[in-house]
């Protein structure tokens, strides 16, 4: 088992796996030059906090050769030779960024359901904290590169295991799964597959682009299958909790606040405190509308779109749904591109330094406020704002 468990950490099955999937190094299959430049002109990187020097301008690909973010942030060259597994899997990472969050998890809040929504922003906001603060407690080291290709540069500087974008990936997927399959009429093997598919594209592109292991996936994704087993009974309480407790707001704003406040220190600068900040702060300004939305718009258990079989796509549908979307991302975007201006201006009076001192905005008493503000700015508007918007505008 020590000796499964010791294959499955290390970085020579991603390697493997990236190039079966036809990803090389530059150096290798056909590329110019010795298979361990890398290593000699860049150093082997672990991604675990190396010190980087600024990467070389890229350029477009040159014979095939395509230029990535490699070991401390030197520019590594790689080649690839299928093109469809690469577009498939850099799409894939992508369902595990603030990309897909931001617009996914308020699309279901204004088209599908309120209370499958306010389900999976709940467990994906437990679930990812664990996941961030795990990463900072073990201190596994990502693949080594070479022989692994990066082919992302900024979550390089975080520890490996576990593998957040594997646990959100299980956590939203089968959430919805869950929190739909007893509302709506589908055919449950469908959804199962469906979440199973997605959540399996997510945990491949992160070996494919070289940022975990193979145990950093296998164990992201067995922890938020744990968390989801063991909330999954308490899921209505914390709901009824969240709708109608008094204390909700404020527990709400100051739990959050704690965690990021108290979040595991580290001897180097990690974005995992301000994606951990982002992502809570998300969670808490959707909670609290959320909590307004049942008390003084529209009472939550009491829904008119409840629908107990997916309703028949029409043009019109399409059009309304759509047109909700635009505007409430055009709100949200609105709202984060504000708010991270002011709250940033404001911080940067008090504690005397220029918005675009990057060293300044990762100090604590001022990343944690500015990320915390912005983002619960960006999931109450989410919530609240933009419902009332679509309802003066006539698409509800």
């Amino acid at each position: 088992m020590a000796r499964l468990l010791g294959t499955l950490r290390s970085s020579q099955p991603v390697a493997r796996f990236q190039r079966c999937c036809g990803l090389f190094p530059a150096g290798e299959e056909g590329g110019s030059g010795d298979p361990a430049e890398g290593a000699r002109d860049c150093g082997a990187c672990n991604g675990a906090g190396a010190q980087r020097r600024p990467a070389a301008a890229g350029r477009g690909p040159r014979n095939g050769v395509r230029s990535g973010r490699g070991p401390q942030g030197c520019a590594q060259k790689y080649i690839v030779k299928n093109y469809f597994y690469y577009y498939l899997f850099k799409f894939s990472a992508a369902l595990g960024e603030e990309i897909f969050y931001i617009t996914f998890l308020p699309f279901t809040y204004w088209n599908i359901d309120h209370s499958v929504s306010r389900r999976m922003i709940i467990i994906w906001s437990i679930v990812m904290y664990i996941g961030q603060v795990s990463k900072d407690i073990l201190k596994w080291p990502r693949p080594l590169s070479p022989p692994v290709v990066k082919l992302e540069m900024r979550t390089d500087a975080e520890y490996g295991m576990p593998s957040t974008h594997a646990m959100a990936a299980t956590a939203i997927s089968f959430s919805f799964l869950i929190a739909t399959m007893n509302q709506y009429k589908y055919p449950f093997e469908l959804g199962l597959v469906a979440a199973f598919v997605f959540s399996t594209l997510v945990c491949l592109s992160r070996l494919y682009t070289g940022m975990h292991t193979v145990l950093d996936v296998i164990g992201g994704a067995l922890i938020s299958a744990v968390l989801l087993v063991l909330l999954y009974p308490a899921w209505d309480t914390i709901d009824h909790l969240l709708l109608t407790s008094p204390f909700c707001p404020l527990l709400s704003i100051v739990v959050p606040l704690v965690l990021c406040y108290n979040y595991p220190k580290l001897d180097y600068y990690s974005p995992t405190r301000g994606d951990t900040t982002t992502i809570l702060g998300a969670a808490a300004g959707a909670t609290v509308g959320f909590w307004l939305n049942n008390q003084y718009v529209a009472r939550a258990y009491i829904s008119e779109n409840f629908q107990l079989g997916f309703p028949l796509i029409t043009s019109k549908i399409v059009v309304v749904v759509l047109a909700r979307f635009f505007v409430g991302i055009f709100v949200v975007l609105l709202t984060r591109q504000l708010m991270k201006s002011m709250v940033l201006g404001m911080l940067g009076y008090r504690y005397k330094f220029p918005i675009g001192d990057l060293e300044a905005r990762r100090r604590l008493e001022v990343e944690v406020p500015y990320k915390f503000i912005t983002y619960s700015s960006v999931g109450f508007s989410a919530t609240v704002i933009v419902p009332l918007l679509h309802e003066l505008l006539g698409l509800m």
